[in-house]
């Protein structure tokens, strides 16, 4: 092992050997240099030195090659060349112990974290939502939290955002104004986070990073290697996850004051992501939490390829750096390496500016602080070879490592506890219940007026009838007696008619007799 009896690790040699104090790890460091120039391979060293240290690890492995971790290495020309140059003694080839995780759940334990947890200020950067969009989703955040409603996924968020926008007048007075416009914005985000793999992100079983911090059977901490081919495909949502770790682990961790080495080691590869296009108060945070987790025990170590990728406030909390070769095709090349230049202490016997660009593969300027803290005199050295794999390992073999992992059971399976979304959808159930039940009765209500109106129509329908009957029956009792009366007169029209007719006769008669009586009493004759 590279850790020596005097507990300094062994990192590179020069003119003399580099040493790097483990008490001086958590200052935390850089490795940078161009592609190909042998970034990995110091990750590699200084993560199998932390191992053997006991010292777990986390690496973010973009390219693959730092899989090979789990197996050991092989002879080859390079790495023999190493040994004989720098004299290395009792070199062995070994495997280390390794964790795999990838966000996608395909090459590692699934990796996922809650909307909660995740929080509004990483969330509006991953969503890449503007101040007044990240404003609304602050109010959507605090309205969860005090109704104690957990986000555990997008469709607690997207349930939660559609709650908030539906009841904003509620919300006004309190939380602010949520309108319907930036409500509409973040959803569309929210689609194309989807997209990218957010759902599969976001959710439960929560990765629990104190997990991270385990050992093996010989007392080496474990490497937990996250797997970025893909994640890097989406840099927003790698940057921002590996973010999210890095505050997770503020949070978890206790203070620890100054340790003989770190409680776990953090590799950020294209470290530049984490910074890039990121607000300034976000970067404010990320500067406060680097600046503070040291005090906990933690070593970050960044790697990149030019170090002005890295904000200066941020560089300055670095005390430990491997510096590989530099190209420049540009004037801003240039000027990056001579800014690269002037952050190590001069050594008197070259040009630091000139070997950055002199420098063959696996190769570097190196500065470590020293037991008091001071940044050594940069020093022009080889790195020493890693002794496990230097390929990438093939799935079949990830297979068998997740297989006979002790996470394995803990992370395969979903989980969905009730959140917002159920919260929201039940009482959108039970409104929408509620409100069929009003409608119901308001629609029974209406049904039991109509009948009452048809009733009282009917009855008066019915009086109506009966009414009408009787003034029928009346009307008809009137004919009738009209008729009889009519009959009557007849009748009496008719009897005095044949009395008439009988007296007419009669008179008549006594007339006619009358009249020839006096006829026949004036002349003594009948008159004609």
């Amino acid at each position: 092992m590279y850790t020596e009896d005097n507990g300094k690790i062994w990192l590179a040699t020069g003119s003399e050997r580099v040493y790097l104090e483990p008490a001086m790890a958590n200052r935390h460091g850089l490795i940078a240099g161009a592609t190909g120039t042998g970034k990995t391979v110091t990750l590699k060293v200084v993560a199998e030195s932390f191992s053997e240290m006991g010292v777990p690890t986390f690496i973010a492995d973009i390219k693959g090659d730092v899989s090979g971790m789990c197996l050991p290495g092989s002879e080859n020309k390079h790495i023999r060349r190493s040994i004989d140059t720098m004299n290395i003694e009792n070199f062995t080839y070994t495997s280390f112990p390794v964790r795999f995780f990838d966000v996608y759940g395909k090459l590692g334990h699934p990796v996922r974290t809650t909307i909660s947890d995740m929080g509004p200020e990483l969330l509006a950067r991953l969503l890449g939502l503007n101040d007044t969009q990240s404003g609304v989703l602050r109010i959507v955040f605090r309205i969860a939290d005090d109704k104690g409603w957990l986000l555990l996924d997008l469709k607690d968020l997207r349930s939660m955002l559609q709650h908030v926008a539906d009841h904003g007048n509620e919300y006004k007075i309190r939380y602010g104004n949520v309108s319907a416009q930036s409500v509409g914005a973040i959803q569309r985000a929210l689609l194309t986070l989807e997209d990218e793999g957010g759902d599969i992100f976001f959710g439960e079983p929560q990765l629990d990073i104190a997990d991270w911090f385990d050992w093996d059977e010989n007392g080496r901490g474990v490497m937990n290697i996250l797997e970025c081919a893909e994640l890097f495909q989406h840099p927003l949502l790698y940057s921002t996850f590996l973010l999210w770790m890095l505050t997770e682990l503020y949070e978890l961790l206790p203070e620890a004051g100054d340790l003989d080495k770190p409680k776990i080691a953090f590799f950020f590869d294209e470290a530049h992501l984490l910074f890039k296009d990121a607000p300034k108060a976000l970067l404010e945070k990320v500067e406060q939490v680097v600046r503070l987790i040291r005090s906990k025990g933690v070593s970050v170590w960044f790697i990149t390829q030019n170090p002005m990728d890295i904000p200066e406030t941020v560089l300055a909390q670095i005390g430990n750096r491997v510096q590989h070769a530099l190209r420049a095709y540009t004037p801003n090349e240039q000027k990056a390496i001579r800014a690269a230049a002037k952050s190590f202490r001069v050594n008197d016997d070259f040009d630091t500016e000139t070997v950055l660009q002199e420098l063959a593969t696996g190769e570097a300027l190196v500065s470590v602080l020293d037991p008091k803290g001071i940044p050594g005199v940069v020093q022009r050295a080889n790195i020493l070879p890693p002794r496990s794999s230097m390929n990438a390992v093939e799935p079949a073999v990830i297979g068998t490592v997740i297989a006979n992992s002790p996470l394995r059971d803990k992370y395969t399976e979903t989980e969905d506890r009730e959140s917002a979304y159920e919260i929201l959808s039940a009482a959108a159930e039970e409104e929408a219940k509620a409100k069929a039940e009003a409608e119901k009765a308001k629609e029974e209500e209406r049904l039991a007026k109509e009948e009452e109106k048809k009733r009282i129509a009917e009855a008066k329908a019915k009086a109506a009838e009966e009414k009408a009957k009787e003034a029928e029956a009346k009307r008809k009792e009137a004919e009738k007696r009209a008729k009889e009366r009519e009959k009557a007169q007849k009748a009496k029209a008719r009897k005095n008619s044949a009395l008439g007719k009988a007296a007419s006769s009669a008179m008549n008669s006594v007339g006619r007799e009358v009249g020839r009586q006096l006829i026949r009493g004036l002349f003594g004759t009948l008159k004609k």
